[in-house]
């Protein structure tokens, strides 16, 4: 069982401890640090959102009649610096992880509370030079940043850009540092490596990804940067550069990213299947290692992304190989899930909802990976609308499904507060339908030929890309309503009570909202993880 302090009766919690936005803005609790967190990702996905819409209006016809050529790939950039460095590398570990690991392990905060804070200031000081770059004239280099473009080709705000992915860096490996110290050194007694939630698995995976690729992402931003501004050679030929070597510095950092915006959303989807199944994971060690593993292989798998850049093609063949078997790890969690799921007692909740559309599509994203893999697939389909659509199956139908899981998972024991199941509900299948018409007619698309980055396309492939805008429209609809519902629940929803989904976990056995300590005295665990035999009933699931 699980010993922790009985339900807090008192009224302050987190959010009413300390009023005023001065305690917010120097507070050290990990949760006011999650919630600031919250805001700031949930602004720049919104302002991507804006960037992916005016991409989807413009493919709409296929004259160039809404943007020219220039700021189309001003638009597109942004919309991929904005996505991929501000929303989804940090919004599932800055936000729930920094709110729930402490809580998960039974500490009182993370082990470091002020670098916690300045991991948060840094990611808004690189936002900020982001944001000069938006409104200077933004920067048309795509997000990748590939050379000789960025270093001599370019607009001149490739510099400004790089800082802002450089600094943003350090938020990402003082988060990851954070995470592994609390998580060795913070665990209350008896609650032993394989008593773990799977999302602390998850994310000690992660962490690790932080700590080890995110210097190399930013040294290589950083050197581009130095190149452009004082014609040093590092990838420019014309100065004794190699412009393959920054594809394979970007892209070890790059790849093993991919399961940054991953391992955590697979650890919601974990600890959601087990809840409302009402079930032990099938294959609990299974799993754990399989974060651990694709942490591992992650590394190894960047040169698939260079099959057609001059790599040598035994390089070609061993990276091939290597991302076959990278997709091993993953399957093993698709088939516990399911197994998981097997006669237990399903309940369709909204978070289980948004469970299952992530299983969907990561699934498509993962199988559609298996053809860029192959070196003579690759070889027509990059640079077309395949990769996109891969791409986006992966990252937004994986990390940003995972994201509203987590936040439709956890919202009660944060604010205090249910939400409309209705609506949320929904939501959820809005979103799911809405993704599926968006970037399906895309591999298509992809396979007919259609390059990706073009604004301009001929007029056979108008009916698809038609339905591409159509679904985004679809998908906007969805997006739009959770930040409805779960504002209006932050005053009018339904009081929740410690434990509304009948989970197992320290983070259910305190108030909710917590205190500012977490727990009154230190919780004592003594069965394993996720033991349902002594669970309550379910108080809420209306």
């Amino acid at each position: 069982m699980i010993t922790a302090s009985p339900p807090v009766k008192e009224t302050k919690n987190y959010l009413n401890h300390e009023r005023g936005i001065k305690s917010w803005l120097l507070t050290g609790d990990h949760k006011r640090i999650a919630i600031l967190y919250l805001i700031s990702v949930t602004l720049f996905f919104a302002l991507g959102g804006v960037f992916a819409s005016l991409i989807r209006l413009e493919l709409s016809t296929p004259a160039g009649d809404l943007l020219e050529s220039n700021q189309y790939n001003k638009v597109f950039t942004m919309h991929g610096i904005l996505m991929v460095f501000f929303f989804l590398i940090p919004s599932i570990p800055a936000t729930l992880g920094n709110f729930l690991i402490p809580m998960m392990i039974g500490a009182k905060d993370l082990a470091f509370p002020k670098i916690n804070l300045l991991s948060w200031y840094i990611y808004v000081v690189g936002g900020i030079f982001t944001l000069y770059v938006l409104l200077t004239g933004g920067v048309d280099t795509g997000w990748t940043f590939y050379t000789p473009f960025s270093t001599s080709y370019s607009n001149g705000y490739v510099i400004a850009a790089g800082l802002g992915i450089f600094i943003n860096g350090f938020s990402s490996i003082l988060t990851g540092l954070n995470f592994i110290v609390t998580i060795h050194r913070m665990r209350a007694p008896g609650l032993t490596w394989f008593r773990l939630p799977l999302f602390v698995w998850a994310h000690y995976a992660t962490s690790a990804i932080m700590i080890l690729g995110t210097p190399v992402v930013a040294v290589t931003l950083f050197l581009v940067v130095l190149e452009r501004g004082f014609h040093i050679g590092f990838f420019d030929p014309a100065y004794g550069g190699d412009p393959v070597l920054f594809q394979h510095l970007f892209w070890f950092y790059s790849h093993p990213a991919v399961y940054i915006m991953i391992l955590p959303s697979m650890g919601v989807i974990s600890e959601v299947i087990s809840t409302f199944s009402s079930k032990k994971p099938f294959g609990y060690t299974f799993i754990a290692f399989s974060s651990v593993a694709i942490a591992v292989f992650g590394f190894l798998v960047w040169g698939h992304h260079l099959f057609v850049a001059g790599q040598s093609i035994y390089a070609g063949l061993v990276f091939s190989i290597l991302s076959y078997v990278v997709a091993i790890p993953s399957a093993i969690k698709v088939f516990n899930w399911a197994a998981t799921m097997y006669k237990g007692k399903v309940r369709l909740e909204t978070p289980m909802l948004y469970a299952l559309g992530f299983i969907g599509l990561f699934t498509v994203g993962g199988l559609t990976g298996i053809f860029l893999s192959s070196l003579g697939m690759d070889v027509h389909l990059t640079d077309t609308y395949f990769v996109v659509a891969h791409f986006h199956y992966v990252m937004v139908g994986g990390a940003l499904l995972g994201y509203l899981c987590g936040i439709h998972f956890w919202w009660p024991k944060i604010f205090g507060r249910m939400y409309s199941q209705v609506w949320s509900k929904v939501s959820a299948v809005l979103v799911f339908v809405g993704f599926n018409l968006t970037f399906f007619p895309q591999f298509l698309l992809g396979y007919m030929g259609m390059p990706r980055r073009y604004h301009v396309y001929p007029p056979e492939f108008q009916v698809f890309n038609v339905l591409s805008s159509a679904g985004a429209s679809v998908l906007a609809l969805g997006l739009i309503l959770p930040a409805i519902y779960l504002t209006w629940s932050l005053k009018h929803g339904e009081i929740a009570s410690e434990n509304p989904w009948g989970a197992t976990g320290l983070e259910w056995q305190t108030a909710s909202p917590p205190i500012m300590e977490n727990f009154e005295v230190t919780p004592v665990v003594t069965t394993e993880a996720y033991d349902y035999s002594t669970q309550q009933e379910v108080v809420h699931v209306g």
